[in-house]
């Protein structure tokens, strides 16, 4: 269902843009990087947060991490990561697949800044093997992502 979503996502808003399939995991950034000949901090990961009574979606780079008083000041509350099934269920994505593309529920998307250093990234595609490339502000353009500054590097 997740990958196929990604798929049917990509199908209808960026046909040019297709989805990678490994034969190995690409659940980490260290794996994803290696399976895709980049540096990890070329991997676009998503984390899922609860914000009040919403869930966002963060996508930055793989070498980063949240600063909290960056993310404090951006969002008005400490940040708090999703459960393991919590991620799935909002998202519709497996841990280790999940990207800001064909969605289970609307989410606000948020693209910190650090992932405009690379002309093309490499966030997941719905599972664990499955990857897309693709520039920053295109992937801002087709999600209706805001560009935010919320990660050390």
């Amino acid at each position: 269902m997740s990958l196929a979503s990604v798929k049917q996502f990509f199908s209808h808003h960026a046909p040019d843009i297709n989805v990678i399939e490994l034969e190995q995991s690409t659940a980490t950034v260290a794996l994803a990087a290696e399976g895709h000949g980049v540096e990890p901090a070329q991997i676009a990961k998503t984390l899922a947060l609860r914000v009040g009574d919403d869930v966002i979606l963060i996508v930055t780079r793989g070498d980063a991490r949240l600063d909290n008083k960056k993310y404090k000041a951006r969002f008005g509350t400490k940040a708090r990561m999703l459960g393991f099934e919590e991620v799935e269920a909002e998202t519709g994505h497996p841990v280790g697949g999940v990207c800001p593309f064909g969605l289970a529920k609307p989410h606000s998307i948020y693209l910190d800044e650090c992932l405009k250093t690379y002309d093309v990234v490499v966030p997941a595609a719905g599972a664990t093997n499955a990857a897309v490339h693709i520039s920053p502000a295109r992937m801002a353009e087709l999600t209706g992502a805001e560009w935010i500054d919320v990660s050390e590097t």
